[in-house]
């Protein structure tokens, strides 16, 4: 039966409040971001601007830096910890002490990473890694690996080695075991891994601001240092900047992965 006029006017009022209710934030953020003026208790903003973009177009400010910086390091550690867990996931699916390696995975999650931080404090510090990109790097990929461990082992599977183990039956190489049948059938979980540790990294705090000793400017340092500034536009502009991988990744996502399914 075809829906009724007020039915169909409801389904429509419902899908524009939840599109406007998920797009409604990051309008407001692109907009505050070319503000300069709006002093209280002015309803609409007095004066608006694209100095800020402007400024960070060409450079000249430190968002930029603070942007790419994030970049080199979300992107070194996804593809660290995604390859590393993909291997070690392997491994760990066929132990026959499976339970008890995957236990020990999941043990940079029984903390806060800010705790864990301060209980390894002492050995980056001796290691001379404190304030440094690498030693964040280093952090950071803690977390994504053992997040990398436990995705991977529930990909591992008896199906999966029935293969593999077809390919060497039939004379094939670790490599061509690899290149034939492991690396293509895994290719959207690796993606899939790859993003979601990239999202680990790229939207970590407390860490970085620990081990980097307040020297590693990623981006969330430099959002957090607005709005503790009561610097909104800034704020929004690097929220902008923030918010940016994410949505190129969730474009990705449906693009080249959920598409393939």
């Amino acid at each position: 039966m075809p829906s009724s006029p007020e039915n169909t006017f409801l389904k429509s009022s419902f899908l524009a409040v939840v599109v406007l209710f998920c797009i409604g934030p990051f309008v407001y953020l692109i907009g505050l971001s070319f503000v300069t003026s709006w002093p209280y208790p002015s309803i609409l903003p007095e004066s608006y601007s694209v100095d800020l973009w402007a400024r960070m177009l060409t450079g000249s400010g430190a968002l930029v830096s603070s942007f790419f910086l994030s970049l080199l390091i979300s992107l070194i550690v996804a593809a660290t910890s995604t390859s590393a867990g993909f291997m070690t996931g392997k491994y760990i699916a066929y132990h026959k002490h499976k339970s008890l390696l995957l236990f020990l995975a999941y043990v940079p999650y029984i903390m806060s990473p800010v705790i864990l931080g301060t209980c390894l404090m002492y050995l980056y510090i001796k290691g001379n890694l404190t304030g440094s990109t690498v030693g964040v790097i280093l952090a950071q990929t803690m977390f994504a690996y053992g997040f990398s461990i436990v995705f991977f082992s529930a990909f591992w599977n008896h199906r999966i080695r029935a293969l593999e183990d077809l390919v060497y039956t039939l004379g094939g190489s670790v490599v061509h075991a690899y290149k034939t049948v492991l690396l293509p059938i895994s290719k959207n979980a690796l993606l899939i891994c790859f993003f979601q540790t990239f999202l680990i990294s790229w939207f970590q705090y407390g860490l970085t601001l620990l081990i980097g000793s307040g020297k590693v400017q990623t981006l969330p340092i430099k959002v957090y240092e607005y709005v503790g500034e009561a610097n909104i536009y800034y704020a929004a502009l690097a929220s902008c900047l923030l918010v940016l991988p994410p949505a190129l990744l969730l474009w990705a996502n449906k693009r080249f992965v959920f598409k393939t399914v």
